[in-house]
């Protein structure tokens, strides 16, 4: 058999090679392979058979992942198996394997709020299937449950916690309705056997007419606080207008008073008056020639003038 295989690999190799042509018997090797061909064909089988019985027998749960068993017989077992290598029955029985991992969901959904305000709010969420009711997932949901069901319930949730508020309010309390749809996520998504593991807000937007009217009430209520803060500061000035006119008038009543009372506080004055200018002049680097009268430093021209007045 073997020299029958090599003259044709060598007529493969040559078909013009003569002495392989001599050498090659069809009927002798029909006969060779009826002989000793049974055996080979037999020993092929059982390998393709032990191959396949492996292949069937044996499965491999990978790090992350549970799996089930399904019987053609009973249907999906209540047993979950752990990563590692498993039996099963060949054709009776086949793995269902679950990805129990947390797997993040981001979801938008553009929803109104009590205001009749239109919001497009954004949504991540870390989910995972609860390993206690995988057989239930699979019977109602199947593998793919998680996009069966979240796009839906987070949808609804979404929709009925922001109806509850206004749309300033959805601003300043974001942490009050983050925390608010995180509990009924967690309570929807329980009663179909998906555990949320976290919930966020990560997008929160307005239609451009609502923006735009925002800013024109923030920018209108900066002008009135200025427009407050003009009024507040006339009135400071106003104030403090009349208290100075009202101290001149009573300086110039005391003045007048002291005058009455005693006529040597004008010339007292005058001393005073003229000791400032004289240090001011003083002072000065330039050098000047002026009236004494005007700078009211004539003292005792102003003794002589009282004098005769006397």
């Amino acid at each position: 058999l073997a020299q029958a295989i090599l003259i044709l690999a060598q007529l493969v190799k040559d078909p013009t090679n003569a002495h392989a042509m001599a050498r090659f018997d069809p009927g002798k090797l029909l006969s060779t392979l009826a002989q000793r061909g049974t055996p080979l064909v037999a020993g092929v089988g059982v390998l393709a058979g032990g191959a396949y019985f492996v292949q069937n027998t044996v499965y491999t749960v990978e790090a992350g992942h549970l799996a089930l068993k399904y019987n053609r017989m009973s249907g999906v077992g209540s047993t979950s198996y752990r990563e590692g290598i498993h039996f099963l029955m060949p054709w009776f029985e086949r793995p269902i394997i679950y990805d129990v991992r947390a797997r993040p969901h981001t979801m938008t959904s553009l929803t109104g709020s009590k205001d009749l305000q239109m919001v497009n709010i954004s949504l991540r969420a870390l989910s995972r299937p609860d390993t206690n009711k995988l057989p239930d997932i699979y019977r109602r949901l199947g593998l793919d449950y998680d996009d069966k069901v979240l796009p839906s319930i987070v949808n609804e949730v979404l929709k009925s916690v922001v109806a509850q508020y206004n749309a300033s309010q959805l601003i300043v309390q974001r942490e009050l309705v983050s925390r608010m749809i995180r509990q009924r996520l967690v309570q929807r998504a329980n009663d179909f056997g998906i555990l949320m593991d976290d919930v966020a807000i990560t997008h929160l937007s307005f239609s451009p007419e609502y923006e735009k009217a925002v800013e024109s009430k923030q920018v209108a209520q900066q002008q009135a606080e200025r427009a407050r803060f003009l009024v507040l500061k006339a009135q400071e000035e106003k104030k403090r207008t009349i208290i100075h006119a009202e101290g001149e008038r009573e300086s110039a009543r005391m003045i007048g008073d002291a005058i009455k009372a005693n006529p040597g506080f004008v010339e007292l004055r005058r001393i005073s008056v003229a000791k400032e200018i004289s240090t001011l002049l003083s002072r000065s680097n330039n050098r000047m020639v002026l009236n004494t009268e005007s700078l009211l430093l004539n003292l005792m021209g102003g003794d002589r003038s009282l004098s005769k007045g006397a």
